[in-house]
Order: C-alpha cells, then sequence, then structure tokens
C-alpha cells in the first residue's frame, strides 16, 4: 500500500483549508476568461462521451467549478480533494455532484473502473520523484482506452524546477519530461500544449493529453 503519512500531503492540506474560502472567491468565473483550458477540457469530454461516458475522477477537485464544467459537457463525473474545507465548499457549491476527500498517492478506486481522470494543477506540490507511481495510480484506475488530462505550469527546462507558488512550494513541468514517465505507466501522450502566461500569470502553462493503450 503505497504511504499517506507524508509531511509534505499534511503541509499541503493545512495551507489550501486555509486559504480555501479566498481561493474559492478568486477563481470565480476564472474559465469563462481561459479559452486555452476550455478548448482542452473540451477536447477531454469528447474523447470520454466517444469511449462510451464512462465514470470521470476530478482528481484534486478544489471547490468543484472543472468537476461542475465536465458535468455540463455531459461526462458522469466525481471529484476529490485533499482540503476538507475546499471539498464542503464544492458540496455547498454544486449538491448534484458528488465530492469526497482523498489523495493522488492513494486512490481508494478499483483497477479499470473509470473513463477518465482529471489532474488540473492537483499533483504540482507532490515531489518530483513521486510523480511516476501518482502516473501508476492514474493507470490502475483507468480502463483499457481511458483518457488523462492533467494540466501544469510549464518548466522553462526540458525537465522539473522549483516554483514558488503562492500557496505553498509546487514544480514545474516539461511536457516532455512529464509525458516521457506517463509512457513508463502505460500510457501515449495523444495531445500536448504550452501556451505563454497571460497577465498576472508568473510562467508558461501547459496541458498533457493522456491515453492508456499498454
Amino acid at each position: 500500500m503505497a504511504r499517506t503519512d507524508y509531511a509534505d500531503v499534511a503541509q499541503t492540506r493545512t495551507a489550501y483549508d486555509d486559504l480555501a474560502d479566498q481561493y474559492a472567491e478568486l477563481v470565480i468565473g476564472h474559465l469563462e476568461s481561459q479559452p486555452f483550458d476550455r478548448a482542452m477540457l473540451g477536447v477531454f469530454a469528447e474523447l470520454v462521451r466517444a469511449n462510451g461516458s464512462g465514470r470521470v475522477a476530478d482528481l484534486g477537485c478544489g471547490e468543484g467549478r472543472l468537476s461542475a464544467h465536465l458535468a455540463a459537457l455531459g461526462l458522469d463525473i466525481f471529484g476529490i480533494d485533499l482540503s476538507p474545507r475546499l471539498i464542503a465548499l464544492a458540496r455547498a457549491r454544486y449538491p448534484e455532484l458528488t465530492f469526497g476527500e482523498g489523495s493522488l498517492e492513494h486512490l481508494d478506486l478499483a483497477d479499470g473502473t473509470l473513463a477518465g481522470v482529471l489532474a488540473w494543477y492537483s499533483f504540482i506540490h507532490l515531489p518530483p520523484e513521486r510523480i511516476p507511481a501518482v502516473l501508476a495510480e492514474f493507470h490502475r484506475v483507468l480502463e483499457n482506452g481511458g483518457h488523462a488530462l492533467l494540466g501544469f505550469q510549464a518548466a522553462a527546462v526540458e525537465d522539473v524546477e522549483p516554483y514558488d507558488h503562492k500557496v505553498i512550494r509546487s514544480y514545474r513541468w516539461s511536457p516532455d519530461r512529464l509525458a516521457a514517465l506517463a509512457d513508463q505507466a502505460g500510457f501515449t501522450a495523444t495531445a500536448r500544449l504550452v501556451r505563454e502566461p497571460d497577465p498576472g500569470e508568473r510562467g508558461s502553462q501547459g496541458y498533457l493529453l493522456l491515453v492508456k493503450d499498454h
């Protein structure tokens, strides 16, 4: 069984609990100003629907806005987050959806039971050496042909670099490096995109779309 007692996990949970209400207010309406985000989420939703529209997990769902957006696009989605306060806010804002506490590193889900996994800036706080196990966990819970969409801050180097995130320490990733790790976990990258930062953003943003095919 994967460890669940890492000190950094507890620190991340506390940091997001402390800022949950402020964060939830800050992101209201944010998706409407992000055409690349909406485009990638739309492609992801279309691929899942074309593959039979099974269940989808929003891993690191925060206050639930992306779960709600994908539900509106026709996905059978539920959310999981480390922060109890963010889960409480998600349940209050979107009572028609299901949200629960949990960790990316040990998902309480059976093998091959999901059609899709969304990990939107939710693995960025994990030390890089633990990312291969996280990708393996995503692979485990996805059915064959299932899709995963990852969102993250993109590194200026061809690897990974620390980043002083406003909430707690995080890491920027090279899309190629992340795709290589995903390939080792049994995925194939079907799309990778880096966009330039918007005003107010401190760096480029990355998207990686994966399919479980081996």
